[in-house]
């Protein structure tokens, strides 16, 4: 029925999954695993109709929908639309259809365009920025600078979808973090998204990044530095309503709140944990 992997943000995990592309059509961010093993490819029109059709027998009555893989919006507006228009007839009762997407994506589509999309029913994006730092952007072969990340949000926003924006602690390493850190949160607050997540960066054997490890040219933080990285993000942020999450399986700390009406009291609360010498942080495997 897919093709594997599969992947899909954690607030999706009751969602169906219609997998609209194959793999990931940038899939040069040298931090990333996800869509190594695969060849990016569009599905056929008749591909997702059958693909649909099999669904439907499992899932008839989904309200909630998530279209993959890595950034459909890749797509051009017509075929997005006639999606959209596909999907909301196939399953009537759909409350909700999102999908991953990615800044050059946005970038490339006129406000018109994604106003268009936004109104057919697609209804929320995720964007990883993963770092506002130009350097880390850069190193990380994102395709965008700050600049543009920035810009390819607002438009988001403008166009009508709710937007959820993720950073990954960590991604600057040992020798950009205070830059990564503030200049992430310069970005988000400039983007002032609808949610806001924070992940820990953990290396696969599959990413490019792994060589630089391997090669000394990268050095990962300490569960401590992680920690002081987020503080710093923390307290250079300026958020409205934003609902903020730090609680996938790679963090270190769970955290969530609403910024910034609870940033004092989440920054008040990894300083406590910082200078307590009782941190003992949950561990995952990396290199």
């Amino acid at each position: 029925m897919y093709s594997m992997p599969l992947y899909r943000p954690p607030s999706e995990a009751r969602s169906l999954i219609i997998q609209v592309t194959e793999g990931c059509s940038h899939n040069k961010c040298r931090f990333c695993y996800m869509y190594k093993c695969k060849q990016f490819r569009l599905k056929s029109k008749e591909e997702i109709m059958e693909h649909v059709k099999e669904l439907k027998s499992y899932y008839r009555d989904a309200e909630r929908i998530f279209l993959a893989d890595g950034n459909v919006l890749c797509l051009k507006t017509e075929k997005i639309l006639e999606l959209l228009d596909y999907i909301k007839k196939e399953f009537p009762n759909v409350k909700r259809i999102s999908s991953y997407s990615g800044p050059l994506d946005l970038l490339r589509k006129t406000e018109e365009e994604l106003t268009t999309i936004h109104e057919a029913g697609l209804e929320l994006l995720y964007m990883g920025v993963e770092s506002g730092s130009d350097n880390v952007l850069s190193l990380m072969e994102k395709g965008v600078n700050q600049t543009e990340m920035t810009l390819a949000g607002q438009k988001a926003i403008k166009a009508g979808f709710k937007l959820s924006c993720m950073i990954i602690s960590g991604l600057g390493g040992k020798e950009l973090m205070q830059e990564h850190a503030v200049e992430s949160a310069k970005v988000i607050s400039a983007i002032n998204p609808h949610y806001f997540s924070l992940l820990r960066l953990v290396v696969e054997e599959e990413s490019e990044l792994a060589d630089d490890i391997r090669q000394g040219k990268f050095h990962l933080l300490t569960p401590l530095e992680v920690l002081d990285e987020n503080i710093i993000m923390l307290e250079n942020i300026e958020l409205e309503d934003c609902i903020f999450r730090a609680n996938h399986v790679s963090n270190h700390v769970n955290q969530a709140g609403i910024l910034n009406k609870d940033k004092e009291e989440l920054v008040k609360r990894l300083k406590k944990l910082r200078e307590s010498g009782n941190f003992i942080p949950l561990e995952y495997d990396t290199l």
